[in-house]
This record gives C-alpha cells, structure tokens and sequence, in this order.
C-alpha cells in the first residue's frame, strides 16, 4: 500500500512539472517580447507638443504617449478638437504610428502619423487617403515650474470700452461680426477671434461675460488653453461646460448654466496650474493643464502668448472689464 502511494505521488509529481514545462515555454517568451516592447516604447513616453507643416502654415497639435503592458497608447489633441484616446496606435519598426479619425481631430480624413526619434525630438510624416502628405515635429512638453512664488504687477486693462486698439483678428475679412456696444466687445458668431497684440507668461486675469441662448465662446490663455463659455454644451462632458478647461479639466462644483446675465471669471495661470474662479465659486483649484486645447494659436508651450477671446462658434457673446495682472 505503501509503495502505491509513492508510486501515485511521483506519477502527480512529474505531470506537475511537465505542465511547469509546458507553461514556461509558452508563457516566457511571451513575457519577454513584453518586456522588450515596452523598453523600445520607453523613450517615446511623455507628452509632445506637436508643429505639424502644411503649404498654408503651421497647423498645432499635442500628444500624450503612454505603455500598458507593452502596449501603445496615445491621447490626442488635433487641430480644432478636445483630447482623444485614439483607438489606433502602435510601434513597429522603431517608430510609433497612430491614427486620428476622420473629422474627429480637425482632419477630413483618417490621418496616420508616424513618427520616430531623432535628437531628442519626435520627427515624422502625417498622410491620408485624401492625398495629405505633411511632415511634422514634436517637442517634449515643458513643465512650466516656477522656481519662486510670483510677485504680481500692475494690472493692465486689456480693453478700453471704446476701440479694438491692443487686440487683432485672425482674419480681418470677418472682423465685422465682432462688434463694441455700450463698452462692451461683442462677438455674433460665426467670425474670427479676437487676440490681444501684447503677450504674457503667468498672470491673473479678471474678464467679465454674457452669453446669449445657444451660444459659445471661449477664453484663451497664452493663446494655447480655452476656459469654456457657453450654453449651448449641455450634453457634452464637463469639460466642454463654462467656466471647464476644453477637454481637460472640469468645472467643480459646476455652477448653473445662464443665459442672459453677465458672469465673472477670475483667472490664475501660473506655469501650467490653472484656478478658475466662476462668480465668486472656485470650479478649478490648482489644476494641472497637460497641454494644450483644441482651438490653440501655436503648441510652443515655452513662450509667452496673448488673450484670445473665440468668436469662430455660433451665437452672440460679449465681454467687459477684461484686466490682467501680469506676473514679475
């Protein structure tokens, strides 16, 4: 009895290790080729402020690349947009590849970027079915960190109540839908943005706003970050709701959505880290911006940029007491 049960036990005990074998030899190069890819990905980690070349100039754009178990992944700010995971994205042959859906990022159609490393910058080529063919440059995305609390400055009044002096449009042909009513600088929609000629790095900013019913604009800092204005997103993520950084931060608590009645934003941007303070209630408190928002001037995060108020939405929106205290 003895000896059978012995026997039983090294009959269990060596299909145990033939199974450990067989497990093994499946799993382990499996892990190794893992283990391998997310090394080759490793380098192209991190967020990159795109600059992509078109014959009419350059277009902006921001990627945020990240590994799950060996695995690429990218979020995606396109042209016009808000941050999108992208549902293809890959790395082969040194290089990563992913895809920007048609009519999602500011494309009008299925985009594919490749990109590869080359002095410490991501280079590469962007092309479609529909014939584009541009090539492209990524930066790695600055922190933004401040060595030192800022000391504030002497506010600026950005806007006089009386003319566009201090401010520009981004296309002078649709300047006429933007109007100046009773001290107030009013947009009717559907026309350029305005933007202001001086530009600033961290700064507090004081705007006051009154948006009509279906309506939407935008306050741009730095030319590159849009805090929402609007009444016409309900249905959309937080995000994409007054007093939200596009896309990226939502507004806490978010206050009511109004019509008709002026508002006040009170705005700190140091760096990166934004405070949005909507009628007297802090909705963003500290919030770190990754990059920038569908909407932006320029991806050169580094430099200073100007105010810019959206007029390029529909309905009518205006704005007063526009006051910036800059930073020292």
């Amino acid at each position: 009895m003895e000896m059978r049960c012995k026997l039983i036990y090294l009959e269990m005990l060596l299909a145990a290790l033939c199974m450990f074998a067989v497990y093994s030899h499946a799993v382990s190069p499996q892990a190794g080729a893992s283990s391998s890819a997310a090394g080759a990905i490793k380098p192209f980690i991190g967020r990159w402020d795109l600059s992509i070349k078109t014959p009419k100039g350059e277009l902006p754009s921001w990627i945020e690349v990240s590994d799950e178990q060996g695995k690429l992944k990218v979020v995606m700010v396109g042209v016009s947009e808000h941050a999108t995971p992208l549902a293809t994205a890959e790395f082969k042959a040194g290089e990563i590849e992913f895809v920007s859906p048609k009519e999602e990022e500011g494309f009008d159609n299925d985009t594919t970027f490749n990109g590869k490393l080359a002095g410490g910058q991501l280079v590469g080529t962007a092309s479609s079915a529909g014939g584009l063919s541009w090539s492209w440059v990524g930066r790695r995305a600055p922190s933004l960190k401040r060595t030192s609390a800022p000391k504030w400055g002497t506010p600026v009044t950005l806007f006089d109540g009386k003319d566009f002096s201090g401010w520009r449009f981004s296309d002078p042909k649709g300047a006429k839908t933007w109007t100046i009513e009773g001290g107030t600088l009013v947009s009717n929609g559907h026309g350029p943005e305005i933007i202001t000629t001086a530009k600033f790095s961290d700064f507090k900013l004081h705007v006051e706003f009154h948006c009509g019913p279906k309506s939407n604009s935008g306050v741009y800092l730095r030319g590159r970050y849009e805090v929402q204005v609007e009444t016409d997103s309900e249905a959309e993520p937080p995000s994409h709701h007054t007093g939200g950084v596009y896309g990226f931060l939502d507004p806490t608590p978010e206050q009511p959505r109004k019509a008709g009645v002026w508002q006040t934003f009170d705005i700190t941007l140091i760096g990166r880290t934004v405070t949005v303070v909507q009628n007297g209630v802090t909705v963003i408190d500290h919030k770190e911006i990754p990059g920038i928002t569908g909407g932006a001037l320029d991806s050169h995060e580094g430099l200073p940029g100007p105010i810019y108020l959206q007029g390029s939405e529909e309905g009518r929106v205006a704005y007063r007491n526009i006051v910036l205290t800059p930073a020292e």
